[in-house]
C-alpha cells in the first residue's frame, strides 16, 4: 500500500480518482486547503503526489517547487493544458510524469502503480523506505531529505528500518535490541538509548523533528 496526496480543485474528479486509486489498495489523501498545500504534504508524508497545474491561489508549478525544496518524492502532474510547453514546464519544475485530462482511470492507475514500483520496489539496490518526505536507502545506509544526504551507522539504520517497518505500532526496546544483537555481539541496553538519541539528532539536523516518539515503559513509535 502506498500513500498518495491528491491536489485537485475539481471535487468530483478528485473523488473519482481517490476511489479508483484506493481500489488498488492505496491510501489517498486529498489536499483540503489549496492555499496551503505544504501542510497537507507534511501531514500526509506521501510516497507520491498527484498535482493539477491549474489551481486557485497558486498553480501546480509553485507547489512542485515547494515540494522539491524538502523532498524527492515522485510528483505527477495532471492537466487539460497538455501542450508541449506545459509538459516541458512540468518536467523542468521537477515533475516525474504528466497525465492528460480527461483522465482515463485505468491509465491513471497503471501509470502511478508503475512509477511507484520503479521508485520503491523494482531496483537492483536495496529497498527505499519513505517517511516524512524523506527516503531511507537501505543499500547505502543513507537518508535523503531534499538536497541533504545523511549517513547512518549500521545500528542507526537497523533501528530506523525496524521502526518504519512497524509504522504506527510501538516497537519494544527488546525487539530493537534483538535487531542490534543479530550479529551475536552483545548489546547493552544503554547502547540502544545512545543510538536512538544520536539518530534523533541526525534526523533533526535534516529538519525531521519528532519522527521517533518515546512511549515510556513500552518502546518507540514512528507514526
Amino acid at each position: 500500500m502506498y500513500k498518495i496526496l491528491l491536489v485537485e480543485d475539481d471535487k468530483a474528479l478528485a473523488s473519482a480518482m481517490k476511489a479508483q486509486l484506493e481500489s488498488w489498495g492505496n491510501e489517498v489523501a486529498v489536499a483540503e486547503d489549496l492555499r496551503d498545500v505544504m501542510t497537507s504534504f507534511r501531514d500526509t508524508a506521501p510516497q507520491l503526489v498527484l498535482l493539477d497545474i491549474i489551481l486557485p491561489f497558486f498553480n501546480g508549478y509553485h507547489w512542485c517547487r515547494q515540494i522539491r525544496l524538502v523532498s524527492n518524492v515522485p510528483v505527477v502532474f495532471i492537466s487539460s493544458a497538455s501542450d508541449n510547453m506545459n509538459i516541458v514546464m512540468a518536467m523542468s519544475m521537477g515533475g516525474d510524469d504528466f497525465i492528460t485530462k480527461p483522465v482515463d482511470p485505468l491509465v491513471l492507475t497503471a501509470k502511478l502503480q508503475a512509477l511507484l514500483r520503479r521508485t520503491y520496489e523494482l531496483t537492483d539496490r536495496g529497498p527505499v523506505l519513505a517517511f516524512e518526505g524523506a527516503f531511507l536507502d537501505t543499500d547505502s545506509g543513507t537518508i535523503r531529505c531534499g538536497d541533504k544526504t545523511i549517513e547512518l551507522t549500521r545500528n542507526e539504520q537497523r533501528i530506523l528500518m525496524t521502526l518504519l517497518e512497524n509504522r504506527g505500532h510501538i516497537v519494544s526496546r527488546e525487539t530493537l535490541m534483538m535487531r542490534l544483537w543479530q550479529d551475536d555481539c552483545y548489546v547493552e541496553e544503554n547502547t540502544l538509548t545512545v543510538n536512538v538519541a544520536r539518530l534523533r539528532r541526525k534526523l533533526e539536523a535534516a529538519g525531521l523533528r519528532d519522527v521517533i516518539r518515546t512511549k515510556p515503559g513500552s518502546g518507540y513509535l514512528v507514526e
